[in-house]
């Protein structure tokens, strides 16, 4: 669901009032500017707000330069003359502000609004493209909404923005200018190899790049359009609803957010909107572009005539904005961190700030090639986002507010855990003892109640055995005999047979398991079963090369290398655990060189009637080729399930088990508070099934 955002700034007295006026005023000039506000666009929307109020209560101290019901704030300004004022949208925060506000359309037109129409507000830069007979000749940045910045020179540098249209027209496409996060990461990394600073963010490098009219580098920028005028001539579609002249503009070329996940939309109320307003806000952390709101609009013309504009915004459309996904701290320090598999992870610390509802003192940095490349210093304000809504990382340093007493972060020069060699060979550092370097962290994973689930082994235990060198990673687990145990700690004759047991236990855990608990770079609990299942056994798996990884759902060639060498590295350990005893195939599953034998035969005579090929048996399983998404509590057949348990039952049916749905989602099971997932199905148009018609649809695996 959507939240309210952070009240209004407090403005207590006149000269708070002409502070805050200045300060709102510089940053909307570097936001419309370069793109460099030192305010992020919550604590800018927080402080015009803080000015709405005051001069509310106030009216006799208000200012002129006040950015409060002005274009762009009033800070931006252009000497190209807009055809039609270029103005910018009202705000609301809630579902009871778009309740209110839509109720004061209503009552402004006199009647019901007939349509509404709903699509994403994208964060980039608005302007104008003007196309005579059908090609392109004009860019117009929006400016102050009356007269805007020419920018002709970035004609051919902008994907979506063709410059011939499928019709020779004489038209103004509005619409935005943004980079995907794919375009931002090159520009990025072309502006820095080039000899500049980082980009703040995508909003900042599409602004600056839009403007820029010479480079040593190459940028690439995407444009969505959101609107169509005529341009000295009546349009085809000049009198259509909204919705309608969209499709129109797509079928001249130009592209439009019909093309993505979160595609404009109409409804018929409020209720309808709102719902779409939480879909479009649950796809958000997927997309390969920033949005910061939702549009919602009077979709038939004549509403939006009748409701006509202020000198600010028009009355029949108003942006509900999300709250903020990136917010500007200070990096206060660097900590490196040895992984289980000795991979050296750079993390930053940061003066503590809120981030979409959460407090942030930690964030992910990269690796130590991806800090030497953004120039990234302690002491530097940095912008900081959450990766997919849940991981904190720094994006950028906010180059502009550098003191001077920032100083470079140095990178270690050997391993900071055990002291040995770094291997830099790849950007990823590891300490060369890999896995050894951390052997407990290694130990702890492998045990874990996802992969082998010893009971009993708690950390204190591994602890102790690692520290006694009884054990140095977790195959030595199943060499410890009875008297190496009662050596231990407050480890009694009970307590060890009953670890004896637990070690004989994991022993018959199915490969799967096993497979996950070697911890391979790349794979999780989701991809270990998907490798068990397509090659069978380990020793398939230890022969499979790229090509054959690659065959497995998910894995692609930089992944299928990894796991080559990670697998080559493992080979001992593995060697070991099959000594052990430790179960090396996967039950239910035909091994990959016995399919493709039976497939090869296949080819050349048909099959005996009545006998299913490997394959064909796959494709009879009741989830085949199907992609499933569990949420919510279970109830019924599933209730004693955990997660990963009723994930396993769906990949032993056929299917596969994913952790979020999209638009490639075969099936969600809703449970109990199902939340965002299947309110975002249902904007898929995913079937969504209960648990209990979801067990019975799979009883025979259960």
């Amino acid at each position: 669901m959507t939240e309210t955002p952070a009240a209004a700034a407090e403005i207590a007295d006149q000269a708070a009032y002409a502070a805050a006026v200045q300060t709102a005023v510089a940053a909307s000039a570097a936001y419309y500017g370069a793109g460099d506000s030192t305010l992020d666009d919550d604590a800018f929307d927080r402080l015009v707000r803080g000015i709405a109020a005051y001069e509310e209560a106030h009216p006799g101290h208000v200012l002129a330069e006040s950015p409060v019901g002005k274009v762009a704030g009033g800070a931006v300004v252009g000497d190209v003359p807009h055809t039609v004022p270029m103005l910018s949208l009202d705000n609301v925060f809630s579902p009871d502000d778009l309740v209110s506000w839509a109720a004061g359309l209503e009552r402004r037109i006199g009647r019901p609004v007939a349509r509404w129409s709903v699509e994403p507000k994208l964060d980039g830069l608005a302007i104008s493209a003007r196309y005579r007979g059908g090609r392109l000749v004009q860019l117009v940045t929006r400016g102050d909404g009356t007269a805007g910045e020419d920018v002709s020179h970035a004609i051919g540098l902008v994907r979506g923005l063709p410059d011939r249209l499928t019709e020779p027209v004489t038209v103004e496409l509005r619409g935005e200018v943004l980079m995907t996060h794919a375009q931002f990461e090159a520009a990025t990394t072309a502006r820095t190899e080039a000899g500049g600073t980082p980009f703040a963010n995508p909003r900042s490098a599409a602004a600056g790049s839009l403007r820029t009219r010479e480079r040593t580098y190459a940028v690439e920028m995407t444009f969505f359009a959101y609107g169509a005028l005529p341009l000295g001539e009546a349009l085809p579609a000049h009198d259509l609803p909204h919705s309608e002249i969209m499709t129109w503009v797509a079928a001249l070329g130009a592209a439009t957010t019909d093309s993505t996940p979160v595609a404009g939309t109409t409804c018929a109320s409020v209720r309808e909107i709102q719902a779409r307003v939480d879909a479009i806000a649950a796809l958000r952390a997927e997309l390969a572009f920033g949005i910061d709101g939702i549009v919602v609009k009077a979709d038939h013309s004549a509403d939006q005539r009748d409701a006509g504009l202020s000198s600010r915004a028009p009355r029949w459309a108003v942006a509900y904005k999300l709250p903020a996904t990136e917010k500007i701290t200070k990096l206060v320090g660097v900590e490196w961190n040895v992984g289980r598999t000795g991979v050296i992870a750079p993390r930053a610390v940061l003066e503590p700030v809120e981030v979409d509802g959460s407090v942030i003192t930690y964030a992910t940095l990269h690796n130590a090639a991806d800090i030497a490349r953004r120039d990234l210093r302690v002491g530097d304000h940095v912008t900081v986002y959450k990766a997919g809504d849940v991981i904190p990382r720094v994006e950028a340093p906010v180059v502009h507010l550098r003191t001077g007493d920032e100083q470079p972060i140095p990178a270690p020069e050997c391993c900071p855990r055990c002291g040995d060699a770094i291997d830099d060979s790849q950007q990823r550092w590891r300490c060369v003892r890999g896995r050894g370097c951390h052997a407990v962290a290694s130990v702890r994973y492998a045990v874990g109640r996802d992969q082998l689930d010893i009971e009993g082994l708690g950390e204190k235990i591994i602890d102790q055995l690692v520290a006694a060198g009884l054990i140095t990673d977790f195959a030595d687990l199943f060499t410890l005999t009875r008297d190496d145990l009662l050596t231990l700690d407050r480890m009694g004759e009970t307590s060890t047979d009953n670890l004896l047991a637990a070690f004989d236990a994991a022993r018959r855990k199915p490969l799967n398991k096993v497979f996950c608990a070697l911890g391979i770079r790349g794979t999780g609990r989701s991809m270990s079963r998907r490798i068990a299942r397509h090659f069978g056994t380990m020793d398939e798996i230890r022969a499979a090369d790229a090509d054959a990884f690659q065959e497995v759902e998910g894995v692609g060639p930089e992944r299928a290398a990894l796991l080559t060498a990670e697998i080559a590295d493992l080979d001992a350990l593995i060697g070991r655990l099959a000594a052990a005893g430790l179960t090396m195939t996967e039950p239910g599953t035909v091994p990959r060189s016995a399919r493709l034998a039976a497939e090869a035969e296949a080819a050349e005579a048909a099959a005996e009637p009545g006998e299913a090929t490997p394959a064909e048996a796959d494709a009879d399983l009741p989830l085949a080729g199907l992609s499933v998404v569990v949420t919510g509590s279970m109830t019924g057949p599933l209730a004693a399930l955990t997660r990963n348990e009723v994930n396993e039952l769906v990949e032993r049916a056929g299917g596969r088990a994913a952790s979020s749905v999209s638009a490639r989602t075969s099936l969600l099971v809703a449970g109990e508070k199902a939340g965002s997932k299947r309110t975002k199905a249902e904007s898929l148009d995913v079937e969504i099934v209960t648990p209990e018609e979801f067990a019975a649809r799979v009883a025979a695996y259960l």
